[in-house]
Protein backbone atom coordinates (compact mmCIF):
# COMPACT_ATOMS: atom_id res chain seq x y z
CA UNK A 1 0.00 0.00 0.00
CA UNK A 2 1.32 3.51 -0.75
CA UNK A 3 -0.05 5.21 1.90
CA UNK A 4 1.20 8.63 1.12
CA UNK A 5 -0.29 8.35 -2.16
CA UNK A 6 -3.87 7.49 -0.54
CA UNK A 7 -3.32 10.07 1.92
CA UNK A 8 -3.07 12.65 -1.08
CA UNK A 9 -6.02 11.37 -2.65
CA UNK A 10 -8.10 11.07 0.25
CA UNK A 11 -6.98 14.99 0.95
CA UNK A 12 -8.34 15.54 -2.74
CA UNK A 13 -11.81 14.02 -1.68
CA UNK A 14 -11.54 10.43 -3.02
CA UNK A 15 -13.40 8.30 -0.38
CA UNK A 16 -12.41 5.41 -1.78
CA UNK A 17 -8.77 6.28 -0.91
CA UNK A 18 -9.87 6.96 2.33
CA UNK A 19 -11.91 3.65 2.94
CA UNK A 20 -8.14 2.15 2.11
CA UNK A 21 -6.88 3.66 4.23
CA UNK A 22 -9.44 3.02 7.17
CA UNK A 23 -9.27 -0.76 6.30
CA UNK A 24 -5.39 -0.30 7.22
CA UNK A 25 -5.48 0.89 10.06
CA UNK A 26 -8.93 0.27 11.86
CA UNK A 27 -7.60 -2.97 13.81
CA UNK A 28 -5.14 -0.50 15.61
CA UNK A 29 -7.61 2.55 16.10
CA UNK A 30 -10.34 0.12 17.46
CA UNK A 31 -7.93 -1.84 19.87
CA UNK A 32 -6.86 1.26 21.58
CA UNK A 33 -10.40 2.84 21.74
CA UNK A 34 -11.38 -0.71 23.29
CA UNK A 35 -8.56 -1.02 26.01
CA UNK A 36 -9.08 2.80 27.43
CA UNK A 37 -12.83 2.80 27.37
CA UNK A 38 -13.72 -1.09 27.93
CA UNK A 39 -16.62 -1.84 26.15
CA UNK A 40 -16.93 -2.94 22.59
CA UNK A 41 -20.23 -0.96 21.69
CA UNK A 42 -18.64 2.26 22.98
CA UNK A 43 -15.32 1.51 21.88
CA UNK A 44 -16.88 0.95 17.98
CA UNK A 45 -18.98 4.14 18.26
CA UNK A 46 -15.25 6.06 19.12
CA UNK A 47 -13.59 4.55 16.25
CA UNK A 48 -15.84 5.51 13.87
CA UNK A 49 -16.42 9.00 15.38
CA UNK A 50 -12.42 9.17 15.18
CA UNK A 51 -12.49 8.13 11.44
CA UNK A 52 -15.30 10.25 10.57
CA UNK A 53 -12.97 13.20 12.46
CA UNK A 54 -10.12 12.14 10.56
CA UNK A 55 -12.23 12.50 6.99
CA UNK A 56 -12.92 15.84 8.44
CA UNK A 57 -9.48 17.26 8.83
CA UNK A 58 -7.57 15.14 6.62
CA UNK A 59 -6.75 18.18 4.83
CA UNK A 60 -4.69 19.74 8.15
CA UNK A 61 -2.91 16.52 8.20
CA UNK A 62 0.60 17.74 7.99
CA UNK A 63 3.02 14.55 7.05
CA UNK A 64 4.67 12.48 9.86
CA UNK A 65 2.84 9.30 11.16
CA UNK A 66 -0.59 9.25 9.65
CA UNK A 67 -1.81 5.91 12.32
CA UNK A 68 -0.14 8.23 14.84
CA UNK A 69 -2.36 11.23 14.24
CA UNK A 70 -5.20 8.79 14.08
CA UNK A 71 -4.39 7.17 17.57
CA UNK A 72 -4.29 10.69 18.83
CA UNK A 73 -7.94 11.53 17.40
CA UNK A 74 -9.32 8.25 18.76
CA UNK A 75 -7.84 9.05 22.45
CA UNK A 76 -9.25 12.20 22.47
CA UNK A 77 -12.46 10.74 21.36
CA UNK A 78 -12.27 8.50 24.28
CA UNK A 79 -11.18 10.71 26.69
CA UNK A 80 -14.27 13.02 25.83
CA UNK A 81 -16.82 9.65 26.03
CA UNK A 82 -14.94 9.70 29.14
CA UNK A 83 -15.81 12.60 30.91
CA UNK A 84 -18.65 12.60 29.69
CA UNK A 85 -19.78 9.48 31.58
CA UNK A 86 -18.21 10.99 34.73
CA UNK A 87 -16.66 7.70 35.19
CA UNK A 88 -13.72 6.03 35.56
CA UNK A 89 -13.30 2.74 32.44
CA UNK A 90 -12.79 -0.66 33.25
CA UNK A 91 -9.85 -1.83 30.68
CA UNK A 92 -10.04 -5.09 28.74
CA UNK A 93 -7.19 -7.15 30.61
CA UNK A 94 -7.25 -10.39 28.22
CA UNK A 95 -4.39 -8.79 26.11
CA UNK A 96 -2.59 -9.47 29.73
CA UNK A 97 -3.45 -12.63 30.67
CA UNK A 98 -3.85 -14.41 27.24
CA UNK A 99 -1.63 -15.96 25.00
CA UNK A 100 -4.21 -14.94 22.22
CA UNK A 101 -3.47 -11.31 22.29
CA UNK A 102 -5.42 -10.52 19.35
CA UNK A 103 -5.09 -10.01 15.54
CA UNK A 104 -1.26 -8.73 14.20
CA UNK A 105 -0.39 -8.21 17.71
CA UNK A 106 1.45 -9.52 20.97
CA UNK A 107 1.13 -8.83 24.40
CA UNK A 108 3.83 -7.62 26.42
CA UNK A 109 5.20 -10.50 28.93
CA UNK A 110 2.74 -12.69 28.57
CA UNK A 111 1.14 -13.96 32.09
CA UNK A 112 -0.68 -16.95 30.56
CA UNK A 113 0.38 -20.26 31.28
CA UNK A 114 1.42 -22.91 28.38
CA UNK A 115 0.30 -25.48 30.04
CA UNK A 116 -3.40 -24.60 31.27
CA UNK A 117 -5.05 -27.06 34.54
CA UNK A 118 -8.37 -26.01 36.08
CA UNK A 119 -6.04 -24.56 39.25
CA UNK A 120 -4.06 -22.59 36.45
CA UNK A 121 -7.14 -21.20 34.86
CA UNK A 122 -8.64 -20.41 38.22
CA UNK A 123 -5.27 -18.49 39.19
CA UNK A 124 -5.37 -16.40 35.58
CA UNK A 125 -8.73 -15.33 36.22
CA UNK A 126 -7.96 -14.03 39.46
CA UNK A 127 -4.27 -12.60 38.66
CA UNK A 128 -6.65 -10.74 35.83
CA UNK A 129 -9.37 -9.29 38.30
CA UNK A 130 -5.41 -8.40 40.18
CA UNK A 131 -4.60 -6.26 37.41
CA UNK A 132 -7.36 -4.98 36.33
CA UNK A 133 -8.09 -3.50 40.11
CA UNK A 134 -4.42 -2.04 39.91
CA UNK A 135 -5.21 -0.79 36.23
CA UNK A 136 -8.26 1.35 37.53
CA UNK A 137 -6.45 3.13 40.24
CA UNK A 138 -4.18 4.52 37.97
CA UNK A 139 -4.98 7.97 36.11
CA UNK A 140 -5.96 7.82 32.85
CA UNK A 141 -3.00 9.57 31.30
CA UNK A 142 -1.17 6.86 32.75
CA UNK A 143 -3.41 4.08 31.76
CA UNK A 144 -2.78 5.55 28.29
CA UNK A 145 0.87 5.68 27.56
CA UNK A 146 1.27 2.00 29.80
CA UNK A 147 -1.64 0.71 26.93
CA UNK A 148 0.11 2.12 24.27
CA UNK A 149 3.94 1.20 25.48
CA UNK A 150 3.08 -2.30 27.20
CA UNK A 151 0.07 -3.51 25.07
CA UNK A 152 0.56 -2.18 21.86
CA UNK A 153 4.12 -2.13 21.71
CA UNK A 154 5.24 1.89 20.88
CA UNK A 155 8.09 3.75 21.34
CA UNK A 156 8.50 7.08 23.24
CA UNK A 157 8.34 9.42 20.57
CA UNK A 158 5.14 7.52 18.90
CA UNK A 159 3.49 7.47 22.25
CA UNK A 160 4.52 11.49 22.65
CA UNK A 161 3.09 12.10 19.07
CA UNK A 162 -0.49 10.16 20.00
CA UNK A 163 -1.16 11.74 23.41
CA UNK A 164 0.42 14.96 22.40
CA UNK A 165 2.88 15.43 25.38
CA UNK A 166 6.49 15.95 24.86
CA UNK A 167 8.89 13.19 25.22
CA UNK A 168 10.05 13.37 28.90
CA UNK A 169 6.74 13.51 29.99
CA UNK A 170 5.72 10.69 28.42
CA UNK A 171 9.04 8.82 29.69
CA UNK A 172 8.16 10.74 33.32
CA UNK A 173 4.16 9.75 33.14
CA UNK A 174 5.02 5.59 31.86
CA UNK A 175 7.67 4.87 34.39
CA UNK A 176 5.55 6.45 37.35
CA UNK A 177 2.73 3.81 35.99
CA UNK A 178 4.77 0.82 35.45
CA UNK A 179 5.96 1.53 39.37
CA UNK A 180 2.59 1.76 40.65
CA UNK A 181 1.19 -1.44 38.89
CA UNK A 182 4.59 -3.07 40.20
CA UNK A 183 3.85 -1.83 43.84
CA UNK A 184 0.17 -2.87 43.57
CA UNK A 185 0.67 -6.10 41.92
CA UNK A 186 2.66 -7.20 45.01
CA UNK A 187 -0.50 -7.73 47.18
CA UNK A 188 -1.02 -10.64 44.56
CA UNK A 189 2.46 -11.63 44.69
CA UNK A 190 1.27 -14.96 45.18
CA UNK A 191 -0.21 -15.15 41.68
CA UNK A 192 2.58 -13.47 39.82
CA UNK A 193 5.18 -15.11 37.67
CA UNK A 194 8.17 -15.74 39.37
CA UNK A 195 9.63 -12.57 36.47
CA UNK A 196 7.26 -10.05 37.90
CA UNK A 197 7.50 -10.72 41.27
CA UNK A 198 9.90 -7.91 44.13
CA UNK A 199 12.27 -10.23 45.55
CA UNK A 200 12.38 -9.56 49.47
CA UNK A 201 14.96 -11.58 50.15
CA UNK A 202 18.66 -12.21 49.38
CA UNK A 203 19.18 -15.95 47.85
CA UNK A 204 20.48 -17.90 50.35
Amino acid sequence: MDEPSLIREAQQGDLDAFNRLVLAHQSQVYNLAYRIIGEADAASDATQEAFLSAYRNLRGFRGGSFVGWLLRIVTNTCYDELRRRKRRPAISLEVLTETDSGPDEEGPASLASLQERPEAAAERLELSRAIQNCLDHLPLEFRTVAILADVQGYDYSEIAAVVGAPLGTVKSRLARARLRLRDCLQRFRELLPAAFRLEDEAPS
